[in-house]
């Protein structure tokens, strides 16, 4: 009988590094850009400015930072256990309706003192948009953290149903930072192969929150070496 080959082992220690790296890297990104967007809108110039600070430290930062922290691989915090994250990921993205709240009082009343329009364009759509979906997934998080309490049964399937709608509000709030990009504002001082650089600086952690929602509740079929 001809010899059945050996299947090829892949090297699983090169496959964990580069995840590390990728999340590592994730989280440079995350902070560089909310500290860009922070020196960029200068706070305290005008109610305005406080605006692209408090949504990127909301969205950028703190809900970027909330879902890495349950990743077996990229979290900084792997040592902890699965209940210390989850506690951690719910005290952190507890920042974000705030944060979010604070940056929407704010270009409220810069637009009622200018007596300009609200809700007049997709960024500004998007953006009540996923500021209530982020609400909803709170309060669906806060049912997961104290299933008791709030009388859930099937918590199995309440996680894979809040970690999905988690995901769609993440993409839906990188959506929305990325017209706020394309805005006048920040096309008045970012221009040329830069505001490209830029565009595509929220789009790495998406990307990489994607696959670990992915990779952790989508069905995985055994594979026998």
């Amino acid at each position: 009988m001809p010899e059945v080959p050996t299947p090829r082992v892949p090297d699983f220690w090169l496959y964990r590094c580069l995840r590390r790296f990728s999340g590592f890297l994730a989280h440079v990104l995350a902070l560089g850009f909310t500290i860009f967007l922070l020196i960029l809108a200068r706070p305290g110039t005008s109610l305005f400015s406080w605006h692209p600070v408090f949504m990127a430290a909301a969205y950028c930062l703190c809900m970027t930072e909330a879902v890495l922290l349950l990743s077996p691989e990229t979290s900084p915090l792997c040592p902890l256990s699965r209940k210390s994250k989850t506690r951690l990921h719910w005290l952190v993205q507890l920042c974000v309706p705030i944060l979010a709240g604070a940056g929407l009082a704010f270009i409220i009343c810069s637009k009622n003192r200018s007596e300009q329009s609200h809700l007049t364009s997709w960024h500004s759509i998007l953006g009540v948009l996923t500021s209530v979906t982020t609400c909803c997934q709170a309060v669906c998080g806060l049912a997961l953290l104290c299933p008791r309490l709030a009388r859930v049964t099937a918590v199995s399937r309440l996680k894979l149903y809040h970690a999905t709608c988690g995901l769609l509000v993440y993409l839906l709030a990188t959506s929305t930072v990325l017209l706020g990009l394309c805005s006048d504002w920040f096309q008045a001082q970012i221009k040329g192969p830069v505001w490209y650089i830029c565009l595509a600086l929220p789009l790495y952690p998406a990307l990489v929150i994607m696959n670990q929602v992915l990779d952790i509740y989508l069905p995985k079929k055994k594979v026998q070496i």
